[in-house]
């Protein structure tokens, strides 16, 4: 069994999506569980959601459409036909998305932030799922928050290795490609945690872990380890 990890910064648009599917049909995907963040800057703008929903409401509007226009422009550009049943997928998620907020009478951030956040990841994986499918990658889409398990400290959640290990161990099929999130889980009630910011390393370490993995790979939008960071120096060099 082997694990990939996609940073956000790798499916940040359309052509990362592409270049997903791309290293797939080179590297080989049989066997493969593949963990996936959600798109670009999406949990900065999810978190812009939940700053305009606590503190300026007459901000939520234009920071949920920001989102909405997002995954559609990259939508547009990976499926050729709006009436791809795609669309109408991404599109109940946030009707979900908006139900939840309109309707949630909780003032406790750390619980709303879990209960709205991780979208980013099911929409991410979500489209990457139908993108290979098209691409002639046959996958399963794989919700984490059913695998993964853990307490209900939100937004730090600490996993219930015991049960997570039974349920990853006895509902992977490990013969083929699977899709699923990273950053999100679920506590004993069901309700979504999530394993701390960037938490998506983590959670392909967690499934590498319980699969007994053969090993993990973690995908970053850079050529491999460099001797500084590029986004903050010129002319890094490849070490």
């Amino acid at each position: 069994m082997k694990i990939f990890n996609f940073c956000g910064a790798s499916v940040k648009d359309a052509e990362g999506v592409k270049n997903l599917a791309e290293t797939l049909h080179k590297v080989g995907y049989e066997n493969t569980l593949v963990v996936v963040s959600a798109m670009g800057k999406t949990t900065n703008a999810m978190e812009q959601i939940l700053q305009a929903f606590f503190h300026d409401e007459t901000g939520l509007d234009r920071s949920f459409q920001w989102v909405v226009d997002f995954h559609r422009g990259i939508l547009d550009d990976l499926f050729e036909k709006e009436n791809h049943p795609i669309y109408h997928i991404v599109n109940s998620y946030f009707l979900e998305l908006k139900a939840y907020l309109s309707n949630t009478t909780s003032k406790d951030y750390n619980f709303v932030y879990d209960q709205t956040v991780g979208y980013g990841e099911l929409i991410s994986t979500t489209i990457i799922s139908h993108y290979l499918k098209q691409s002639g990658i046959d996958n399963s889409w794989i919700d984490a928050r059913t695998l993964i398990k853990t307490d209900n400290y939100f937004r730090r959640a600490n996993v219930n290795w015991e049960v997570t290990q039974e349920l990853i161990s006895g509902h992977i099929d490990t013969n083929r490609l699977n899709i699923t999130q990273g950053f999100i889980a679920s506590d004993p009630d069901h309700l979504t945690t999530t394993l701390g910011r960037e938490g998506s390393d983590y959670s392909a370490a967690i499934f590498a872990y319980c699969l007994d993995a053969e090993d993990l790979t973690i995908w970053k939008d850079v050529p491999g380890v460099l001797n500084a960071d590029p986004k903050y120096f010129d002319d890094t060099i490849l070490l």
